[in-house]
């Protein structure tokens, strides 16, 4: 029998390592836990010279939780398909509505241009999917994102696969035994995101 895809179930595997990506061509949901695991160490975040150029002409508005339900359907816009199907919205949706998924938005003349999504769960926060419109727009959402885990206290940031572009940002990866001691550590630990803020331009 198929467990059903609801925000509980979300939780409780994300609390034990794992999470989920649904298939494009059947939206079959499969469970995923890769060993060696993608981390961003929240001390090592790297930002380029170019990311340091655009952050200091300020060319974006940064928001948090101002739109969580635009930002999962724009990272859903892949050309090669999305696991970001229905199912996802409506479980993630509720995570949300319960304080335990967060969005960081980019928005630039009044149009949503970047962002990133995730879930948050103590002082965990596992990156699910992020997008751009306009350069550097994903970059910089991951940069204030790592900097307001940083404020409140957040431990583990967790972004699943290591790719050039999470490396160059700062992602290392680490075997599935250090992953779980990293994720046991954060879930002891006291942390909260505030929700519904902005911050202005």
């Amino acid at each position: 029998m198929q467990v059903p895809f609801t925000a509980r179930v979300l939780e409780y595997a994300y609390r034990n390592g794992y999470f989920p990506m649904a298939d494009p061509d059947t939206d079959e949901i499969n469970w995923y836990r890769p060993d060696p695991r993608a981390v961003i160490p929240l001390e090592s975040f790297h930002v380029s010279r170019s990311l340091r150029q655009t952050l200091r002409n300020e060319p974006f508005r940064v928001s948090f939780n101002q739109a969580f339900e635009q930002t999962m359907k724009e990272c859903a816009q892949r050309e090669e398909g999305s696991w970001i199907s229905q199912p996802f919205l409506e479980a993630y949706g509720d995570l949300h509505a319960q304080g335990k998924a967060a969005s960081v938005e980019i928005w630039q003349y009044g149009k949503l241009v970047g962002g990133a999504y995730g879930v948050c769960l103590e002082a965990a926060f596992f990156a699910e999917s992020m997008f751009h419109r306009v350069t550097d727009a994903s970059k910089v959402a991951l940069y204030h994102l790592t900097q307001e885990l940083k404020r409140c206290g957040y431990q583990l940031l967790e972004v699943q696969f290591l790719t050039d572009h999470l490396k160059s940002l700062g992602a290392i990866e680490v075997s599935d035994e250090a992953y779980e001691k990293l994720l046991h550590n954060a879930l002891k630990a006291p942390a909260k995101l505030a929700l519904g803020t902005g911050l202005p331009k």
